[in-house]
């Protein structure tokens, strides 16, 4: 009862300052949302109405209070029927905000866009080749190819990589959430035990992952296997949702290393 008693007390002191950053925390949340809906002008008109009523209340204008209450039932369905296209964007943004989604999609969104991408291209039978930066800066291996400094979309690696445009043999370098350059050549792997059957691109990222800490995804041309390729090795034919899994590991543990991982058959290779 003692100890009941304490935690009552400790959360009654708790209690306004948990109010009030709740209450902060959902009106930033709603302004973040008319922002970005472009409704920033129903929230003034609603403001408005507010404070016509408050004065009209307190100056006692029972007139004007008369017609407001009469008119504020037709003027809520007016604001619903004119802002009907902000309200609809109000609540698709509500139910696409992060903290309410539930389900296994990465926290890098960027790379929900290229898994998409390579499924794609995997199932199109087209290659891909993807290096994302981590510690190492990779400039000279961009300067080989075209800089973009663009935003990294699916749509945009499709078209790189999903049609015969000058730049589709090459590899894309991402950082963050932006394609650095595409076209870029990488330095071959002088590896000599690496699998006949592998072509260019997987002896291309096999060799930047012995030079650099980059980690490279590769979607082949001939079998679509989507791979991997880090620490000096290359991991062949991985399920989506494992690359997903190691890439959010090793971009995470970017500025620190990571520990390539033992696929069981000497870490070269996975059939």
């Amino acid at each position: 009862m003692e100890f009941l008693k304490k935690a009552s007390a400790l959360y009654a002191i708790v209690q306004p300052f948990l109010d009030i950053t709740i209450l902060a925390f959902l009106l930033y949340f709603a302004y973040r949302i008319l922002v970005k809906t472009q409704a920033i002008q129903l929230l003034k008109g609603t403001v408005s109405l507010f404070l016509i009523y408050a004065i009209a209340f307190l100056l006692k204008l029972n007139t004007l209070l008369w017609l407001l209450n009469i008119l504020a039932p037709g003027l809520l369905i007016g604001v619903a029927i004119v802002f009907q296209p902000e309200l609809r964007k109000i609540f698709l943004k509500i139910g696409q905000s992060d903290w309410l989604r539930i389900g296994t999609r990465s926290k890098h969104s960027h790379l929900d866009s290229v898994m998409t991408t390579a499924e794609i291209l995997s199932n199109r039978g087209r290659g891909m080749l993807a290096v994302f930066v981590r510690r190492n800066g990779l400039r000279d291996i961009a300067e080989t190819g075209t800089r973009l400094n663009a935003d990294l979309t699916s749509s945009l690696l499709v078209t790189i990589f999903g049609h015969d445009t000058p730049l589709h043999d090459g590899a894309v370098i991402i950082q963050g959430g932006h394609i650095l350059a595409a076209g870029c050549f990488l330095p071959l792997s002088e590896q000599q035990d690496i699998r006949k059957s592998f072509g260019t691109r997987h002896r291309a990222a096999l060799g930047l992952s012995e030079e650099t800490d980059a980690v490279v995804l590769i979607v082949s041309e001939e079998t679509g296997a989507i791979s991997l390729a880090y620490d000096s090795r290359l991991y062949y034919d991985l399920a989506s949702a494992e690359i997903t899994r190691r890439l959010e590991e090793l971009l995470d543990l970017g500025s620190e290393g990571t520990q390539a991982e033992d696929t069981g058959n000497d870490g070269k290779e996975r059939n």
